[in-house]
């Protein structure tokens, strides 16, 4: 099987998603730093006529969440209850965001069991992917050539248990080793696996300085998933090219500092013919997500520039 034949083909999302084009979903993590529940995220998912989620996962429980201030979700929960709670509102799971980095030191002792266990929900929740990362620094007291290495056998060792569930994996660029344009290029072929792909991010692709279509282009026989954020232009004004990742944008999609690149990446994959979800990432307040909701269904349903 070819890198680009993986279609999560066993899940609802991807049948419903084969030849439709973008589509637009909504990351609950919005609802963090303001402290909302993961039924809010739900909630104004439905009021914006949005029927794909993405969520993050807790490893046990906390007071947090549980009294209601926290988007995660644990993964003790019950799954069975969860998808039914979700099917009876028109909801599917477009991917479980398992970020915890798969680099340095504690990626094999905590982040590969936290991929495996979210492997295993996506697919009894019908999702075809999980999500990871690096990291947002390099590990103290590691050299590149042996965080790269344990990088690795990491991913080896949840590609494995990906395969077996057959739920995909997707690499995100969060932090200095998945910036790597070069690196994350030979990392994808050299695993060669349909299960490995890329959740792109176009807000912390620009924050690292990259020109988000470069970036894109690049990884486009391995994209599988995006996370669609702009960039307030104070914080491009402050901290381009310092820094490898945003924890949050409290811009709305559409009216940050990254609003063009966003609109041409879109237009390339609409000349490309990809078939996805663009999941929605910024601040969670009702106006931020109906501007971002909006601004992004006038630009996917827009006719492509013609081509120079």
């Amino acid at each position: 099987m070819k890198t680009s034949d993986i279609s999560s083909k066993n899940s609802p999302i991807g049948a419903e998603a084969a030849g439709s084009g973008i589509l637009l979903g909504m990351h609950t993590d919005n609802w963090r730093t303001l402290s909302g529940s993961f039924d809010q995220a739900v909630a104004s998912a439905v009021e914006n006529k949005l029927i794909r989620i993405e969520f993050g996962l807790i490893d046990g429980q906390n007071f947090i969440q549980g009294l209601g201030y926290d988007p995660s979700l644990p993964m003790d929960v019950d799954e069975m209850w969860l998808k039914r709670t979700l099917d009876e509102r028109g909801i599917s799971v477009s991917q479980i965001d398992a970020g915890y980095p798969l680099t340095g030191q504690k990626g094999a002792v905590y982040g590969v069991p936290y991929v495996w266990r979210a492997i295993r929900m996506a697919r009894l929740l019908g999702c075809p992917y999980v999500d990871s990362t690096d990291g947002a620094t390099r590990p103290v007291g590691w050299s590149d050539q042996e965080t790269i290495a344990q990088w690795r056998l990491n991913l080896r060792l949840v590609l494995e248990r990906a395969e077996s569930f057959q739920v995909g994996v997707n690499i995100e660029p969060h932090g200095p080793f998945t910036n790597d344009l070069d690196l994350m290029v030979r990392i994808l072929k050299e695993f060669d696996s349909p299960w490995l792909g890329v959740n792109f991010d176009t807000g912390n692709t620009f924050i690292a300085g990259h020109d988000p279509l470069t970036y894109l282009k690049a990884i486009r026989p391995w994209l599988r998933h995006v996370h669609c954020k702009d960039v307030p232009k104070s914080m491009a004004e402050a901290n381009r090219g310092e820094e490898t990742g945003i924890a949050m944008s409290d811009a709305s999609i559409g009216q940050g500092a990254n609003a063009a690149n966003i609109r041409a990446c879109i237009d390339y994959l609409k000349e490309t013919n990809w078939d996805g979800v663009f999941s929605v990432e910024t601040l969670g307040t009702p106006r931020n997500i109906h501007d971002s909701v909006t601004w992004l269904r006038s630009v996917i349903a827009a006719p492509a520039p013609a081509a120079a």
